[in-house]
């Protein structure tokens, strides 16, 4: 609880919180009064203040003579109540491709008459469960969600079935968690991977290295492209040329990585790496390196954002629809919030498109 708010919101805002974790679900009867004052070391009076307070705001109900309840979900968090504001949660807001999907998703939903409450888990799974609980207590009618770390599974789950408890319909971007059945809108990322690796041994690239980020499945499934693109053409990916990392180690493992694979007998001469924001950050270690993109090494980015041409090299690279997945995010969500279409269930998925710059060039015969 928050020491610093008045004791019976400290107490306000544990209940919801239990609530918004699924430790109650609705229909489950909360402790006592007493039980409850004697738990928090609170007065009678500032318990029945908050759980007064809960009962008004549509959290709990009372019955006479057996005690307090956790609410069923109401008709006042759809739009036919009145609310009118859906929920954004994404791992970031105002870095790399983050912006333009939030504009996309804030366009669709303007344009509908809704309101957009934005959060961001910073990739924290703790922060992911913290703004789940907030957009639960927010009353938000409906949800977008990119899931933090989707590779290592996803310990929210109480707090995400909390949200469908409350009838509030949820869409997940980018990707999703397995054991979630929601709609998502995502890019064919395993196909993204593929057509970014082909391309280069289409160019008669054969030592190929692939560096992947893999605590989100959008790395893992861009590796699995990675993968088949030489096994469609039997060809082993020498396992040295495959650098896998995770979040906290994406400015310094594939910059290591990358030196180490340069100085060897037989180095790569060509990368594809998970995002342009890497393979930005991989032409500084190349240029150090004393070659040339592309004439000593072909490099392939990921998303398309603003970075792929911000620099001397203008990148190859795989398209990411961003603010139109954003739009198409909303509109869906907004489908399901209305009416409920079978078709808004199945969500979208992006057919990926490979934009060719000099990055990129045939491997120079010897």
């Amino acid at each position: 609880m928050n020491a610093q708010s008045p004791k019976y919101l400290q107490l306000k805002e544990e209940i919801v919180s239990w609530i918004a974790g699924g430790r109650y679900l609705p229909g489950d009867k909360l402790p006592s009064e007493n039980e409850l004052a004697e738990r928090f070391a609170l007065s009678r009076q500032t318990v029945r203040q908050s759980i007064g307070e809960l009962v008004q705001e549509g959290w709990l109900s009372r019955e006479q003579g057996k005690g307090t309840f956790v609410a069923r979900p109401s008709a006042e968090r759809r739009p036919s109540g009145g609310n009118r504001t859906v929920g954004l949660l994404t791992t970031h807001i105002s870095d790399y491709i983050f912006p333009s999907i939030v504009r996309g998703v804030e366009a669709a939903l303007k344009e509908r008459g809704y309101r957009l409450l934005l959060s961001s888990t910073d990739n924290r799974k703790d922060r992911e469960r913290e703004s789940l609980e907030t957009m639960l207590t927010q009353g938000v009618c409906g949800l977008i969600v990119e899931p933090t770390k989707s590779a290592e599974g996803n310990p929210n789950f109480e707090a995400f079935m909390a949200l469908e408890y409350h009838g509030i319909p949820m869409l997940m971007i980018n990707e999703q968690y397995p054991d979630l059945d929601w709609p998502c809108v995502k890019l064919d990322d395993a196909a993204g991977g593929r057509l970014a690796t082909d391309h280069l041994l289409s160019a008669g690239h054969r030592r190929i290295a692939g560096f992947f980020k893999t605590d989100d499945l959008q790395g893992v499934q861009r590796m699995k492209g990675f993968v088949q693109a030489h096994r469609e053409r039997h060809l082993a990916v020498p396992p040295e040329l495959l650098v896998r990392y995770a979040t906290e180690e994406k400015d310094s493992r594939p910059h290591e990585a990358l030196r180490e694979l340069l100085a060897q007998p037989e180095p790569p001469t060509a990368i594809v790496c998970y995002n342009d924001q890497l393979a930005v950050g991989l032409l500084d270690v190349v240029r150090k390196a004393g070659l040339r993109v592309p004439e000593d090494l072909s490099i392939v980015g990921y998303d398309d954002s603003f970075l792929a041409t911000a620099t001397e090299i203008k990148l190859t690279t795989v398209a990411h629809p961003k603010a139109e997945m954003g739009e198409t995010a909303a509109m869906l969500l907004l489908d399901l919030l209305e009416t409920g279409r079978p078709e808004a269930r199945r969500g979208k998925v992006y057919e990926p498109k490979l934009i060719v710059r000099e990055s990129t060039a045939a491997r120079r015969r010897e």
